[in-house]
């Protein structure tokens, strides 16, 4: 039967307190129920006056309402504070009653500026959540996964202009140098001229990089280069321009989950990180690599490199036809050159599958760590690593899709590397808070 509501009862009063309001099983209250938030305090005291000046917010409160943002992926600070001034549930969050007045929405932006700026109190907040997580016996650090994600920069793309930079020196550069010359009969002198590279640089946000992905793609980025275990809890994250390539991270992003979190045991890594330094620098520390399948890279119709033998006690390779290539010299990159006889290649059944070359010699390039990445071949197709790398889709990239689609970290809404990085902590921060709060919530027991 259709009816009709004949009373309205807007401006009608009621005693009622915030806490009746909010759902038993609503989000901030197994948050609240999760962690205890004093530890604010102590983290923030140095940058406040203890005996002059007005009244500040409750650093807690400030803390809180961006965590609200981050939590429900609220696009501004404005608009959360919209949401907080509307919704129960957050003023209950933050501890604020009905009638009291929620702070300006650039009250934290101004307190950023003033205080926090040039702190790791983000980073602080990040790793004492994860703590706690840890506490509970939550995180499994044990195994690593390891990839990085493009974040589009708060800039237009037809915004820049070109520059000339000088290109940076890899970290494991002396290291590499020094191998080099063991290996060669005349050492090589270390190259004092500065290599340098033109780039697009963006004239709104100069800190972002220009990242190409294909024809119809292109736009200034961050990289957050991040880490997380097997139940999808992130262990840590580095942020760089998008013109960053994965690999140049990964030892720092390493070493950095070591210091702060433990070791791991395992790290597992898409392509991108199949590189022999990163093998050798993942084995040097007793970490297992988990890499994957990655296909040769030989013409169609001509003769894969691994159809050629290498033999590592006499330090050459042996052709399908058993053809001799011997060492001639190794290259300023670390690779080594391995080369045929072309007095026998010439006449060889199998010139026309095996090279190009027009004065009938084959080359193979060996880089010096290549056994590095042999022994994680080999790796490879054991079931441990099988099994390991299937759970990338379940783990780092799900906590990529997760960020982007639930928690607004599909684009930045900052500028510069600094605010940029206090996003990507803040966003992984309340995504390890959410599955914290959830995991370890106890639902009350009816009266």
């Amino acid at each position: 039967m259709l009816s009709k509501r004949e009373e309205e009862r807007r401006n009608q009063l009621e005693v009622v307190a915030l806490d009746e309001l909010v759902p038993e099983d609503h989000l901030v209250r197994k948050i609240e129920q999760a962690i205890d938030f004093d530890f604010v305090y102590d983290l923030v005291k140095d940058h406040y006056s203890s005996d002059n000046g007005r009244p500040s917010v409750d650093p807690v409160v400030l803390i809180k309402m961006v965590l609200i943002q981050y939590l429900f992926g609220i696009r501004s600070m404005r608009q959360t504070i919209i949401e907080i001034e509307t919704n129960v549930a957050y003023r209950w969050f933050i501890g604020y009653g009905f009638s009291e007045k929620i702070p300006h929405f650039s009250t934290f932006g101004k307190n950023y500026v003033r205080r926090f700026h040039d702190t790791n109190l983000f980073e602080q907040i990040f790793y004492r959540i994860l703590r706690e997580a840890m506490k509970k016996g939550l995180v499994d650090p044990s195994v690593a996964f390891i990839d990085s994600t493009h974040v589009k920069a708060n800039a237009n793309k037809k915004k820049l202009e070109k520059k000339v930079v000088r290109v940076e020196t890899r970290s494991y550069q002396n290291q590499l140098h020094e191998e080099i010359n063991i290996d060669r009969e005349e050492p090589l002198p270390l190259q004092n001229k500065e290599e340098t590279k033109e780039i697009k640089v963006s004239t709104t946000d100069p800190e972002s990089g220009y990242y190409v992905k294909d024809e119809r793609e292109k736009s200034f980025a961050y990289s957050f280069h991040t880490a997380c275990d097997s139940k999808g809890f992130i262990l840590g994250t580095l942020v760089t321009g998008g013109n960053v390539h994965d690999s140049r991270m990964l030892d720092s992003l390493v070493s950095k989950v070591t210091k702060k979190v433990g070791k791991p045991n395992v790290v597992a890594v898409d392509a991108g990180y199949k590189t022999p330094y990163i093998a050798k620098f993942l084995m040097d520390h007793e970490i297992r690599p988990v890499m994957p399948y990655t296909r040769p890279r030989t013409k169609v119709g001509y003769l894969k490199k691994n159809e050629y033998v290498y033999d590592a006690h006499f330090d050459c390779y042996i052709c399908p036809k058993g053809q001799i290539l011997s060492y001639r010299t190794t290259t300023r990159e670390g690779y080594k050159q391995y080369t045929s006889d072309s007095e026998v290649c010439k006449s060889c059944s199998f010139l026309d599958n095996c090279t190009q070359s027009q004065n009938h010699t084959k080359q193979i390039h060996r880089h010096i760590w290549q056994d590095y990445l042999d022994q994680a071949e080999h790796l490879r197709l054991t079931e441990i690593n099988k099994s390991i790398y299937a759970k990338r889709k379940e783990t780092i990239e799900r906590v990529f899709a997760d960020a982007k689609e639930k928690h607004g970290m599909r684009w930045t809404k900052l500028r510069g590397l600094k605010k940029v990085s206090m996003q990507a902590m803040l966003t992984f921060a309340a995504m390890n808070l959410k599955k914290l709060a959830n995991w370890t919530w106890k639902e009350p027991c009816p009266a």
